[in-house]
C-alpha cells in the first residue's frame, strides 16, 4: 500500500487516462480527488465524478467527488479547499484535464481555440498554482501532466497547430516548474503514450471502433503514473516521460496485454514518430 494515506488531486479523472490512474493509486490506499465537470451520465462518455468516487473506494482508496470546471478560478480554489478540509493536504497532482480540437489554422473556430487553452494552459496553470502550496508541506510531493514531449519540427506543429501549442505549452511548464519547485522538492513531469489510448475521445473524436481497436488500454499510463509517483520526488523532475520508456525502465517490455486486440496493429500517437 505505497500510497496510503497520500492524497492524489486528479483533474479529468472521471474517465479515461484520469480515472485509470484514480483506480491505480485507490489500489495502493490513497485518497483520490476526483475533480472533473461530469455529475449525470453522457452515454457517449461514461462516468461521473460520483460514479468515479465510488469505484475509489471500491478499489481500496477513499474517494472524493468534486465538481469543478478549471476554466474557472474560483471553482478550482473551491475544490482545493475541499481536499484539504476532507484529507488534510495534496501529496500529488495529476493535471489530466484537456481539451482536443484537431483542426488547422483556418478550419480552427476562435471559440475552440479559446477553449482548449483556456483548459490545456490556463487551466493547467491555475490547478498547479493553487495546489503547490499544500505540495511544499507533503513529504514526497509530485506533479504528474499528461503532455508530449517537445518537438520544434514543423511537420509535428502544422496540422494541428492550435491544439499542439496547448499541449506543448503544458509541456513547457512542466519543464519551468521542476526548477521553480526545486528547492521545494516537489518533482514536476510529464508523461504522453507512444500509441494512441481507448479513450471515449478517440472513439468519438478522432477514429472510431476502427481506432480503438489498433489502440491500447489507459491502464498502461496507470502503471506508468504509479512508478513515478513512487520515486523520490527531488531526484525524479523535469522529464518529459513516454509510458514504453518508462515500463523498459523498470524491466518491463511486454506490453501485450495493455492492447485493446492483442497482437493486433497499434496506432502511434500524433506526435511520436
Amino acid at each position: 500500500m505505497l500510497f496510503k494515506g497520500k492524497t492524489a488531486f486528479i483533474t479529468g479523472a472521471s474517465r479515461g487516462i484520469g480515472a485509470a490512474i484514480a483506480l491505480r493509486l485507490a489500489k495502493e490506499g490513497a485518497n483520490v480527488v476526483v475533480v472533473a465537470k461530469s455529475i449525470k451520465e453522457d452515454p457517449r462518455l461514461g462516468g461521473t465524478i460520483y460514479s468515479m468516487a465510488q469505484q475509489v473506494n471500491e478499489a481500496g482508496g477513499k474517494g472524493l467527488a468534486v465538481q469543478c470546471d478549471i476554466r474557472e478560478e474560483e471553482q478550482i480554489l473551491a475544490a482545493v479547499q475541499q481536499a484539504i478540509s476532507i484529507f488534510g493536504g495534496i501529496d500529488i497532482l495529476v493535471n489530466n484535464a484537456s481539451a482536443i480540437s484537431l483542426s488547422n489554422t483556418v478550419e480552427t473556430e476562435t471559440k475552440r481555440f479559446d477553449l482548449i487553452h483556456d483548459i490545456n494552459v490556463r487551466g493547467t496553470f491555475l490547478v498547479t498554482k493553487h495546489c503547490v502550496p499544500f505540495l511544499r508541506k507533503a513529504e514526497n510531493p509530485h506533479i504528474l501532466t499528461l503532455s508530449p514531449p517537445l518537438n520544434m519540427d514543423p511537420r509535428w506543429i502544422a496540422p494541428y497547430i492550435g491544439y499542439t501549442i496547448s499541449k506543448y505549452n503544458m509541456s513547457m511548464m512542466t519543464l519551468g516548474w521542476a526548477l521553480e519547485f526545486k528547492d521545494y522538492g516537489i518533482a514536476a513531469n510529464s508523461l504522453w503514450p507512444v500509441t494512441t489510448i481507448a479513450t471515449a475521445a478517440v472513439k468519438n473524436i478522432l477514429g472510431g471502433d476502427t481506432l480503438v481497436n489498433r489502440s491500447r488500454k489507459p491502464d498502461i499510463l496507470a502503471d506508468c503514473a504509479w512508478h513515478i509517483l513512487q520515486k523520490p520526488s527531488k531526484d525524479c523532475t523535469g522529464n518529459l516521460f513516454l509510458d514504453e520508456h518508462v515500463l523498459a525502465a523498470e524491466g518491463i517490455t511486454d506490453l501485450s496485454h495493455y492492447a485493446m486486440i492483442p497482437g493486433g496493429e497499434l496506432q502511434r500517437d500524433l506526435y511520436i514518430s
